[in-house]
């Protein structure tokens, strides 16, 4: 299995599949403030490539650094969570980590034992050990946890840090540092113990593909299918989305050239009706299609929405496949980002339970 490297990266940007705007004068990269209407913006005043500033955030108010993860401090949104154990079965919704799972970009992982075993032995019963030294952007490999620090949107010149701006409107030069962000850390995120409900689109659309965006009439259908077409919806659930992309994951090549995802119809009532605490999908974003079908000046515009406006964290690179097989569409989420000070998201192994 090969790793997608850079340069396969740059050989899809000049084919057109990573253009984010390149193509488009009257709105792109260099223009932004021409993006009025398209599906990314919010209101008709272009303060920001996001339409109007989202700063504070309406629901958490100034200076709150947990975003979404907040709703699973309200004992009512985890009683909920937990009422859904029916059976007590586990099901464990991250891929292996290992050197050859795909790897966006140049991103690596090492895993290595130095000394086998490491020391020993000690005492008269001979206890001998084994240590392992891990060299990964640990929080962004695998089935990886974005918090709020990994997505941002720079808004005045390329590079000017006082104008970068992430979740709840903090700048780069409040949150950056080469050792660990001094603010939107994972460690200010809460434990996350969510009512899950998984939306099987491949079920209703077929193993998706790259670029195939599914719209709020999909998602209605697939529910109808479920037979949840009068589910009700709370503030602080987990929305997580099977594309049947998982199905590349033995071939990093395929998996990362581009993928699957949901629309901004879609991003919108995750955000705005249900009030979502997380999100997630059995791609590499999760949520955005790469790329999104006929806008081509949209960079990961479901993940600036979702996670930079809106403060809602989302989960990666999940294997979906075993809770569809079941027919598991209701269960109880469990993940505890690793509280690592100043990471930009988690390893880990969340768990659904039903």
């Amino acid at each position: 299995m090969k790793k997608i490297s850079m340069t396969m990266i740059a050989s899809a940007l000049a084919l057109g599949l990573f253009t984010f705007g390149q193509s488009q004068a009257e709105c792109g990269p260099e223009s932004w403030k021409d993006c009025a209407g398209k599906p990314w913006v919010d209101g008709d005043n272009m303060e920001t490539p996001l339409g109007s500033k989202w700063w504070p955030n309406p629901l958490w108010g100034e200076g709150d650094e947990a975003g979404s993860t907040n709703w699973y401090t309200n004992p009512e949104v985890v009683r909920r969570a937990l009422a859904q154990v029916k059976t007590g079965k586990v099901y464990g919704l991250a891929h292996p980590y290992h050197a050859k799972m795909p790897l966006f970009g140049e991103r690596g992982f090492a895993l290595r034992i130095p000394g086998t075993p490491s020391g020993g032995p000690f005492g008269a019963n001979k206890l001998v050990y084994h240590d392992d030294y891990l060299a990964t952007e640990i929080s962004q490999v695998g089935t990886q946890f974005d918090g709020l620090g990994h997505i941002g949107v720079q808004i005045g010149a390329d590079g000017d840090r006082d104008n970068m701006r992430w979740y709840n409107g903090f700048t780069n030069t409040e949150v950056g540092s080469a050792y660990g962000m001094t603010k939107l850390g994972a460690e200010k995120l809460h434990p996350i113990v969510a009512r899950g409900i998984l939306i099987d689109l491949a079920a209703v659309l077929g193993d998706m593909e790259a670029g195939q965006a599914a719209t709020m009439e999909d998602v209605r259908a697939t529910l109808k299918k479920q037979g949840m077409e009068d589910f009700e919806f709370a503030e602080g659930d987990g929305i997580f989305f099977r594309y049947g992309w998982e199905r590349n994951w033995e071939d990093p090549e395929a998996y990362n050239v581009g993928c699957p995802g949901v629309d901004m119809s879609v991003a919108r009532w995750v955000a705005e009706e249900v009030k979502a605490g997380v999100t997630g999908g059995d791609t590499w974003p999760g949520t955005d299609p790469v790329p999104y079908p006929g806008e081509e000046a949209c960079g990961f515009c479901i993940h600036t929405y979702l996670q930079t406006r809106h403060g809602i964290v989302n989960h990666e690179n999940l294997a979906l496949k075993q809770l569809a097989d079941a027919g598991v569409y209701v269960f109880a989420y469990i993940f505890n980002p690793a509280p690592i000070v100043g990471a930009t998201g988690s390893i880990g192994s969340p768990v659904a339970i039903r």
